[in-house]
């Protein structure tokens, strides 16, 4: 079963739930309007759908296979990403002074969804040229912009991100390779970095590395590091000192080259600052903040890949009888507790994308807003969401696969139907681009905190808003969904408090015991409150005279949500609050 593009569903998040409506009425996009947008989404569905789809399960058997330092990629993949870069796709948000079209992140995060639908390998490698564009658009010499920016905008050229190396892991204050001035304005670097995502590959002439190393006089530490521009291939056209030394045998995304890079063997690799010296990590983050919002849609999409296909065998596949006036086997579809497990697949994909679509909005409004003062809203709103886009999506990528192998029986652990596929390739998303845990540190230690805790209040409340909205405003349809939604926001704005005055009064293991839970708690109840609003959307515009049939899904979608999986808030909120107690003991628990 191959991939389509929801690109209804799509467009009606962006629309509805992210607020793009809202946005081309107020002119933070210039002449878009919503119907190009969709016009748009539907082109670059039928790319994914009918290109790169079929790539899929290509890449995944074919791997990268590595000889005499050269990475060949999966048959297709070259004329693949050839028509795609030159069908402009990878220059969608890209700045228009280097041949980028400027559209809106939130557009460009739909494509992203899609592209790694149809194909995550695929779709990791423009995701990390992405980032290395917003690098050197902020942070790059006026130098290494003209150099470098048009071919990266354009997919010319590839971009990676080298941060970590053996001995280090995600503590980055680790690092050892080296940066030594050669006196003309360029470094000489040297040192070795591992799980460089698509290191080496034979899809474009050049790949433009951006890592992470110390200058001679750093001080220790994070804030001794300092970002390099490296190139594979030099100006001159000569080849750079840095090769491809290994590829990791990965449990999925075998299309993708995961690589251990070497640089500088030989006179050292020639690379040039990028930002200020020894502040590195602070440029970097640029890059990564772009590739965890990414990474949560690559969540959403293996989501999305995994429901389409599950439900698609739940109608074909006949098993049993499903009630006593049954005759013959039932397709499984009617069984109920697979019914539940599909709309909790169908639930969770729309909540995590509605999240994700949230985020892009507001990154776009820090960028675009004419305010001053709505940008930086705005981009507080974005630096609180991001961890919960990136943590709560992929873990919910990982669930969602999990179960659609559960759907297809003993049929989903046998690689031939494709459903195991899913999981190998979603279980990364969790860990790389900062682990999940980390993402939760994140959240609860840098993240709620901002503006005295201001932030987060103000996205709580426009969380109860929407629950109140659908307490007035809701049919019968609704059911139970504005008690239970609300129960999850109480939940979420109690442990909130909890988790504040635990770093006020300098209990940080409080803070941190309840981390990951608070993150899914929050996690549950913005995704509620995005399907909700959906649901809202889809009965106004069914009053109005819309016969659209996804409308009444939309509203049964959401009082799934509310009523069957919501309702885990308030547990979440009690781990929060009272699971530090439980991990003084941790020492004696795990020693044996």
């Amino acid at each position: 079963m191959t991939y389509r593009a929801p690109v209804a569903e799509m467009a009606f998040t962006i629309r509805q739930v992210a607020g793009l409506d809202r946005a081309v009425a107020e002119g933070l996009h210039g002449d878009l309007t919503a119907d190009l947008a969709e016009t748009i989404l539907e082109e670059a569905g039928r790319f994914a759908s009918d290109v790169l789809a079929p790539l899929n399960r290509v890449g995944d058997r074919h791997g990268t296979p590595l000889r005499d330092g050269v990475v060949t990629m999966p048959p297709g993949f070259r004329e693949a990403y050839r028509a795609w870069s030159e069908a402009g796709w990878n220059a969608l948000p890209g700045p228009e002074a280097y041949g980028g079209q400027g559209l809106p992140l939130l557009l460009n995060a739909a494509c992203i969804e899609m592209w790694n639908a149809a194909s995550m390998s695929f779709g990791l490698g423009p995701l990390l040229t992405a980032g290395g564009v917003e690098a050197l658009s902020q942070h790059g010499s006026e130098d290494l912009r003209a150099r470098y920016l048009e071919k990266l905008v354009t997919g010319e050229w590839t971009a990676t991100m080298n941060l970590t190396e053996p001995q280090a892991g995600s503590d980055l204050s680790a690092l050892r390779s080296r940066a030594e001035p050669a006196g003309d304005g360029s470094y000489r670097i040297r040192g070795e970095k591992i799980y460089i995502t698509w290191g080496e590959h034979d899809l474009t002439d050049n790949i433009i590395h951006l890592v992470l190393a110390r200058l001679p006089d750093a001080p220790a530490g994070t804030r001794g590091i300092s970002l390099f521009l490296v190139p594979k291939v030099l100006p001159d056209g000569r080849r750079n000192d840095l090769r491809c030394a290994g590829i990791e045998h990965k449990l999925g995304i075998h299309g993708s080259p995961t690589c251990t890079m070497v640089y500088g063997e030989g006179e050292g690799a020639v690379g040039w600052l990028v930002g200020e010296p020894n502040r590195g990590l602070a440029c970097m983050f640029t890059m990564m903040n772009n590739a965890r919002l990414g990474v949560g849609l690559q969540g959403v999409a293996i989501a999305e890949r995994a429901t389409q296909q599950a439900l698609a065998y739940a109608r074909d596949r006949r098993q049993g009888k499903a009630g006593t006036a049954a005759e013959g086997m039932s397709p499984i579809i009617e069984h109920p507790d697979v019914q539940r497990m599909l709309l909790t697949m169908k639930a969770y994909t729309a909540a995590s994308r509605g999240i994700c679509y949230l985020t892009a909005e507001a990154l776009d409004r820090a960028h675009r807003a004419a305010d001053e003062t709505e940008r930086r809203a705005a981009q507080d709103r974005a630096s609180l969401l991001t961890p919960v886009a990136k943590a709560f999506s992929t873990d919910i990528g990982v669930e969602v696969a999990s179960l659609g192998i559960q759907v297809h029986g003993g049929m989903g652990f046998v690689e031939e139907t494709g459903a195991a596929q899913h999981l190998r390739d979603a279980r990364i998303a969790p860990i790389y681009e900062g682990t999940n845990g980390i993402q939760a540190i994140d959240l609860v230690t840098r993240k709620l905190p901002l503006q005295g805790g201001a932030v987060v209040r103000a996205q709580i409340a426009a969380m109860r808003a929407v629950a109140e909205r659908v307490l007035r405003e809701g049919g019968p349809a609704f059911g139970h969904t504005a008690p239970r939604l609300r129960e999850a926001i109480e939940s979420l704005d109690r442990a909130t408090s909890f988790l504040l005055r635990a770093l006020a009064s300098n209990r940080p293991e409080e803070a941190l015991a309840g981390a990951t839970p608070y993150l899914r708690l929050f996690g549950l109840a913005q995704g509620g409150a995005c399907l909700a609003q959906a649901a809202l959307a889809a009965q106004a515009e069914a009053a109005a005279g819309s016969t659209d049939p996804a409308h009444p899904a939309r509203i049964a979608l959401a009082r799934f949500f509310a009523e069957s999986l919501a309702t885990a808030a308030r547990g979440l909120e009690e781990t929060v609050t009272a699971g530090a107690g439980s991990l003084h003991d941790a020492a004696l628990a795990l020693a044996s």
